[in-house]
């Protein structure tokens, strides 16, 4: 074995630093920053929930059961406040609306009377326009139990509503003040969301 090789050890090479280049170290924490960073997404959350609160969807809690089956007690509701600014309510609709005897409440309850129609509610039925057939409501939770005759001329500009729990809901029927007036009428209810989330019919 020839050893007289000429042997080297590799040498070393320093490169040159990237221009800019720093070696990395541990940033002081800014508390200051980081409480201005936190209040800006808390401030922005809340002025993106007062606008959609204000002017989108209206939030609603029913604390009675006079609309069970389709919305029971306590369940929480969406409505879209943009539903009737280019179309009219219409009938079957369930909607959020200033109850008239207290405007400072809101109800949810179904349109059953349109403007400029009558209603008449007897024999446990509901009657349009004089028509001597029942108006079909699928949506009740039981058969009305027979009351006194009622008669409704709806004026225009209002609607006459009514819970689908006919037989235990403080409606339009019991009111001082019989319709709601299409201004006072919040929203159209969309679905569910508390306790169970489901589309509302």
């Amino acid at each position: 074995m020839n050893e007289d090789r000429d042997y080297r050890e590799p040498e070393e090479v320093d490169e040159p630093e990237p221009e800019g280049w720093q070696v990395p170290g541990k940033e002081k924490f800014d508390w200051k920053k980081e409480i201005w960073e936190w209040v800006k997404i808390i401030v922005s959350a809340a002025a993106i929930a007062l606008i959609l609160n204000t002017f989108i969807i209206a939030n609603s809690q029913v604390p009675s059961g006079s609309m069970e089956n389709t919305i029971m007690t306590n369940d929480r509701v969406i409505g879209s406040r943009l539903s009737y600014l280019f179309e009219e309510p219409e009938r079957g609709d369930v909607v959020i609306f200033r109850f008239p005897d207290n405007e400072k409440i809101y109800y949810v309850k179904r349109v059953v009377g349109l403007p400029g129609e009558t209603v008449d509610i007897y024999d446990g039925h509901v009657y349009l326009n004089g028509s001597e057939t029942p108006f079909e409501e699928p949506y009740l939770r039981e058969p009305m139990i027979p009351e006194e005759p009622m008669h409704f001329e709806v004026p225009e500009g209002c609607y006459l509503m009514l819970g689908d729990n006919r037989n235990y809901s403080a409606d339009a029927r019991v009111w001082q003040n019989t319709y709601v007036k299409k201004e006072k009428i919040i929203a159209k209810v969309l679905f569910r969301y508390f306790p169970k989330i489901g589309r509302i019919k």
